[in-house]
């Protein structure tokens, strides 16, 4: 296994113990962010950049592929498996953990990791997240982080099926 499959976490594999033991190791504060990340662009690499200055460490929960589906995107998105997707984000050197959920949101996943701080871009309102919720109530804190305009996986999927 390389250092970068290293970073993958498969946490619907493990025990809350064997997560929390292979979670230990990570710097504190830390900071846990979520998305499809499906076509990696600048505004991903921003955001996880900004992300990581939060705090100490950053776990990215990647959304499966079946999980991927359930948020309309189109019948035929994600385009990039869930592993290649994780994968790509390993190699971040921002990123220090990759995890992946199966459902719509991360709130099981989040409740088991119980990090620090919660954070998404600027297009989310905190307040109305159930996942900031989650984080305040174990003490952490949640915050969007701004939105990097002109940059969206959405578009620039567009944009390649109108050159077809």
């Amino acid at each position: 296994m390389s250092a970068l499959e290293d970073k993958l976490i498969d946490a619907a594999a493990m025990d809350d113990a064997t997560l929390t033991a292979r979670l230990a190791g990570l710097a504190k504060p830390m900071v846990f962010t979520n998305g499809v990340f499906d076509v990696l662009h600048r505004g991903h690499v921003a955001y996880l950049h900004e992300a990581r200055a939060q705090g100490s460490s950053l776990v990215v929960a990647v959304n499966t592929d079946a999980s991927a589906r359930m948020l309309g995107k189109g019948p035929d998105r994600p385009l990039n498996r869930d592993v290649d997707r994780a994968l790509v984000l390993a190699g971040l050197a921002s990123v220090d953990a990759v995890l992946f959920f199966d459902e719509r949101t991360p709130c099981e996943l989040l409740k088991r990791v119980k990090p620090q701080r919660y954070v998404k871009g600027g297009d989310y309102d905190m307040e109305q997240l159930e996942e900031t919720r989650l984080v305040r109530s174990w003490g952490g804190d949640a915050l969007a982080i701004p939105f990097v305009d002109g940059y969206s996986t959405t578009a620039l999927v567009n944009r390649i099926r109108r050159q077809s």
